[in-house]
This record gives structure tokens, sequence and C-alpha cells, in this order.
């Protein structure tokens, strides 16, 4: 099986130093256009990954997000807006980060290249066969993450992949890849950009159609998200008073903050 890491050929611009502000920021959009088109190819793949997730959920399971870098940003970012959006616990979607915390807002050096530390670290988690882990790599070699879900497939886990190179060893790795090619990057090698950006894509299609399948937004509303400031409170307040047919705003927000949620709020009306 061949394999090209397309995310490390030269950028198709040249002398960007020379380029003007317009210039530059013209080139980039275009080249940000060309992400979720090809994202549209992938949703067969995507499409396979998120019914098992659910399913694997619905039975009591948690979802795994695993990477390096800004992949590994990434997937924490996803894994830590689920509870305040969904109103799940904290523990149900995880996000792990080659490096642990600190390589959240500093590069750890030689984080990603331990085979066996990604293991090690969903082993923290007490991760088990009623798990899905996705791991995600821009380039698709990462040996933290392929190591991670090898051992996963060893102790019958089930795990997806994100990546931006066609044919990589992370897919291979995976039960379920899911493979978005990008090309080259407008600055050559910088997987920040296009490919983080197709990754937070995917990571938003899946956890979103998750959460809807496990019954977290009614009609087009998140109605299970948490009140933690007053634009929350606001949003949620004015959702109970169109799905209660309310006309008393303080009433509505009174009913709210006692119940928690707008589903709990509407289930005392019931």
């Amino acid at each position: 099986m061949s394999f090209e890491r397309i995310t490390e050929n030269s950028s198709l611009y040249r002398h960007l130093e020379k380029m003007s502000i317009k210039q530059l920021l013209t080139h980039i959009n275009e080249e940000d256009q060309k992400v979720p088109t090809i994202i549209a190819n992938a949703i067969p793949q995507i499409e396979k990954l998120v019914e098992v997730i659910a399913d694997k959920m619905l039975m009591g399971g948690r979802l795994f997000y695993i990477g390096a870098g800004t992949s590994g940003r990434l997937g924490i970012v996803d894994a830590s807006e689920c509870p305040p959006t969904y109103g799940v616990p904290p523990g149900l979607v995880i996000g792990i980060i080659a490096g642990g915390e600190q390589a959240i807002t500093k590069a750890v050096e030689n984080a990603e290249d331990s085979w066996e530390q990604g293991w090690i670290d969903l082993q923290g988690h007490t991760v088990s066969a009623q798990d899905v882990v996705i791991g995600i790599a821009a380039s698709g070699t990462t040996p933290y993450v392929i190591g991670a879900l090898q051992r996963c497939r060893e102790n019958g886990i089930i795990t997806g992949s994100i990546c931006c190179n066609p044919q990589s060893p992370l897919s291979a790795a995976a039960d379920y890849p899911i493979e978005v090619v990008v090309g080259p990057e407008f600055v050559t090698g910088s997987t920040r950009m296009k490919s983080g950006t197709a990754q937070k894509l995917v990571l938003n299609m899946i956890s979103t159609s998750v959460m809807i399948q496990l019954g977290r937004v009614e009609d087009n509303k998140m109605v299970n998200m948490q009140l933690t400031n007053e634009k929350l409170v606001d949003r949620g307040t004015k959702m109970l008073m169109e799905k209660a047919k309310l006309e008393s705003y303080e009433d509505a927000k009174n009913l709210l903050l006692k119940a928690g949620s707008v589903k709990k709020a509407l289930l005392l009306l019931s």
C-alpha cells in the first residue's frame, strides 16, 4: 500500500513574504474554501463511525479523542464543549493529548514519539471494550496515536481515526478511518491551517450527530445545556417560553433555574 505525506508537500503559492496583506488573506481563504467539499466526500466514513459511537454510548460507553499537538488540542476542545452544550457528564467525552495538560498551551518536546504512552494515558481512564477511541493526527504517522489505537485493537476496543493523508499508518490501525485529504498547506507543512480546520469540522459533525442520537437535542434546540452564564439562562428561558407557551419571562426564568434545564422544566410542567 502506497503512502504519500501530502500534508508536507510544498505550498501551491510562492514568495508569500512579497504578497500584500489582501493577497495573503485572499489566498488563505481560497484554500480554506476547499475543505468543506473534501469533507463532503468523507461523509460515508463519518456516518459509519457515528453509528458505532452512538450504539456504544447508548449502552453506557464513552468516547475518547487522542492526539498530539494541534490534533490533540482540537480533540480536547470538542470534548470540553460537550458538557455545557448538551448537559452530559464531563467524563462521557474525554480528550487526551500527548504530554498531558501542559501540552494544551505549550509544546512538549518528543511527547508524540512514544509508541506506548498513548495506551498508558488511556489506561489512566480505565478505557474498556465499552468505549470508542478516535485517534487524530493530520499526518497519520504520529507514534503516540498509532500505538494507542493498535493497543486498543488488541484489547477489543473499537477505534476510529481522522487524518489528512491517504492510506496512512493511522488509518490502517483504525476500525473506522476517516481521511480528509485537503492538500498542501498555504504555509508548507503548517497543518494547523487546512488540516486543523478539516479535523475541527469533522469533530463537530461527530459529536453533534452523536449527541442528537443520544436525545440531547429536541427540534433544533440544546434543551439540556448547562446554565453556566446569563447568555445561556436567557437562551433557555426563551426556549422554555416557546415550548411551554409561557408569556412571562420572569416566571419562565424562575422555573428554568429551579429545574436546571429546559428539558427538566418541561417535565415539571407536564
